[in-house]
């Protein structure tokens, strides 16, 4: 797996928030992100994923040496947008993960295991039936953290994951993210959090309105 981008701009009402950025992510990578607020952190995930519409440049992904259109990834946004009052619950939240052509070739077997899995790895087990609008917001912040784990994606992207969750399952989410790592999926990191970063991550870039990598 890899992404190549090349010559990326974006911007927003004639003001650039990207320009002329290239970078290459490879299978495997653990990419810390960090920068200014309003350096482009957060709009160059989402013209990764997609998301937004890039001005110039491009964004290639290769599955081995294969152009292929998409790859199956797993994102958990800097800011839930979830209607609190919408009637579903923390295994249906999770199963959402599933969405996508990517879900598709999951058995319902498989998927409902799966779920029980990850219920089980961000500590929401007994939980499971309790109504999206009933939890705290770090308990929200770990279900939609199990939505993106939930169908081993080979790329996962985090804007500031660590929102609203304590110490204690801060470190319990790195060292998932350490074992998703080790399974073969790359994941891109946004934090301000520098210190931990430098800890966690084996490449670190900075975003401001440019990208240089800093290791």
């Amino acid at each position: 797996m890899q992404i190549e981008i090349s010559g990326l701009s974006v911007g927003y009402d004639s003001v650039i928030v990207l320009d002329d950025v290239s970078y290459e992510i490879n299978a495997g990578d653990f990419i810390g992100i960090t920068g200014p607020n309003g350096g482009g952190k957060t709009t160059f995930l989402r013209a990764l994923l997609r998301l937004i519409k890039i001005g110039k440049g491009s964004i290639s992904f290769y599955r081995g040496e294969k152009l292929v259109p998409d790859l199956n990834v797993g994102y958990l946004p800097q800011k839930n947008l979830i209607d609190h009052r919408f009637p579903i619950t923390v295994s249906e939240v999770i199963e959402s993960g599933f969405l996508g052509k990517y879900g598709d070739i999951v058995s319902k077997k498989e998927r409902r295991e799966r779920v029980k899995e990850i219920l089980l790895k961000v500590g929401l087990s007994d939980l499971s039936d309790r109504a999206i609008g009933k939890l705290s917001g770090g308990q929200i912040q770990r279900a939609l953290l199990g939505r993106a784990l939930v169908s081993s994606p080979e790329v996962l992207v985090l804007d500031e994951p660590s929102s609203y969750v304590d110490k204690s399952f801060e470190d319990q989410m790195h060292a998932l993210l350490k074992d998703e790592n080790e399974r073969g999926a790359t994941i891109l990191y946004v934090s301000h959090q520098t210190e931990t970063l430098n800890r966690i991550a084996g490449r670190m870039i900075r975003i401001d309105r440019e990208l240089r990598e800093i290791r």
